[in-house]
């Protein structure tokens, strides 16, 4: 969300909460700068000053300007903003560079974009993420077009479109702009020990009927098949729209991202979730997981008291100080159920954690190449080395660089899946919905509700949302 230990992941990377926190606080967010001007303005964001022919400072940064720079501090951790930061000095050696993390991003950030004074480059992620459609609605963000039409820091003969991953531009679009960058290139499925599978020997599945009868026999031995990090329904929705996109196709998959309510009357919704709710039925979550924080049931299942978890691929990263080192984390796609219009071996990827420019910073010319210098094989191979993770880079990482298992197995897992991969985009665009479909999912991981309910409830929420 994310990004994301909490959210979005990872964009990318998310858990929709914001927009609630949003409306607790109040309305200023949203009245503080419509209409008005805004940093970009005076720093030629909007009327095209930028000289994008000019390799080496496409922007016109100011060598002197101080540069702010705030992420969410979660399960890729904080590190990597010290090497970021470290590269931007070297270009920059006069200017003073202000590092800050936490992972209340709408706690710390929402008072500094109501009076106007927002930090210069953002890492707006996590499940206390400020959402970017409000933040887009209310006038708040830079259009990073000029930054995709620069010129790529380590060939200049490219533009920094033509390097990034596809799907890339796609996430971090909003209303037909570009207001993200969507850094963090996140694999996401089920998730299992390999030392625990070998020493039972068992196999991993491939079918959702070898599935639920592994999960027969996990339970058997006294482990529960599946944790879920049930305070945060995210997750879990996860896997059960995975399992739909793959049921229904991409066709349906886009229809749900545009809030088609006429998506939900598709046989393959009611296929994929009848199908899923029988880990459910049939007993096989952790004890206690629906109460669970992510922490909690990712610190269960490295204990082993679990066979299998949803998650995006931070999960390695965030769960290094609970990993037993001979654990073996690897990833595996939703099994495939019959009729699926996707083969098993496709999987939800895509760039996520969304770092963004406010329009009002101080420094948005900063900003901007803050972004262009992450997309560096330097930075991109420091964030995987500290970070455990891809970026949204084009062979962003090389040989040099020694990945631990779980990020392995995910390399593995794209070239298998090669131009199979899909990723949804209405966390970003749809929140409200999001934010819905999440409390439903909570409802129905709790037996409080079922499938067909579910169902409806989904249906319902992208009725009332698109016409909002």
């Amino acid at each position: 969300m994310g990004s994301a230990t909490e959210y979005n992941r990872r964009d990318i990377f998310k858990r929709a909460a914001g927009i609630a926190v949003l409306a607790a606080a109040g309305s200023p967010l949203l009245a503080a700068c419509a209409g008005g001007t805004g940093g970009s303005d005076t720093k030629g964001a909007k009327s095209g000053g930028y000289n994008l022919a000019d390799a080496k400072n496409p922007f016109g940064v100011d060598g002197k300007a101080a540069l702010e720079a705030f992420i969410f501090d979660g399960g890729f951790g904080s590190e990597y903003l010290k090497a970021f930061a470290a590269i931007y000095a070297k270009t920059y050696p006069d200017a003073k560079i202000n590092q800050q993390a936490d992972k209340d991003v709408t706690g710390k950030l929402q008072p500094r974009f109501n009076a106007g004074s927002p930090p210069d480059v953002i890492d707006d992620s996590g499940n206390k993420q400020i959402k970017l459609d409000v933040l887009v609605d209310s006038n708040q963000l830079t259009d990073l077009q000029p930054l995709l039409d620069a010129p790529y820091l380590d060939d200049p003969s490219k533009k920094v479109k033509d390097v990034l991953m596809p799907g890339t531009i796609d996430s971090g679009t909003i209303k037909g702009k570009v207001y993200n960058l969507s850094y963090v290139y996140t694999v996401f499925g089920l998730w299992y020990s390999a030392k625990l599978f070998k020493d039972h020997g068992w196999t991993a599945p491939k079918t959702w009927a070898d599935f639920i009868t592994l999960c027969g026999q996990i339970k058997a031995a006294g482990i529960a098949p599946l944790a879920h990090q049930g305070k945060y329904p995210y997750y879990i929705n996860v896997a059960m729209l995975d399992m739909i996109a793959k049921q229904g196709g991409l066709d349906l998959m886009k229809r749900i991202d545009t809030l088609d309510p006429t998506a939900w009357d598709d046989p393959a919704v009611k296929t994929a979730i009848d199908s899923f709710y029988q880990v459910v039925d049939k007993d096989f979550l952790l004890p206690g997981t629906n109460g669970m924080t992510h922490i909690e049931a990712q610190t269960a299942w490295n204990q082993y008291k679990a066979a299998f978890i949803p998650s995006g691929s931070w999960l390695e990263n965030e769960q290094l100080p609970s990993t037993p080192a001979d654990f073996g984390m690897t990833f595996l796609p939703m099994p495939s159920l019959p009729g699926d219009k996707l083969p098993f071996e496709a999987i939800r990827a895509g760039a996520g954690e969304p770092f963004i420019v406010p329009r009002q910073a101080k420094n948005v010319a900063g900003g901007l190449e803050f972004l262009r210098m992450m997309l560096t094989k330097e930075a991109s191979g420091k964030f995987a080395e500290v970070a455990n993770s891809l970026t949204c880079l084009k062979d962003g990482v090389g040989p040099e660089v020694k990945l631990r298992p779980g990020t392995q197995s995910t390399v593995v897992a794209l070239k298998a899946a090669g131009a199979n991969t899909f990723n949804y985009q209405y966390p970003n665009t749809a929140s409200k919905f999001d934010e819905d479909l999440q409390n439903s999912s909570g409802e129905l991981m709790a037996k409080r509700i079922g499938p067909d309910e579910w169902i409806k409830r989904a249906k319902e929420s992208a009725t009332k949302n698109k016409t909002a």
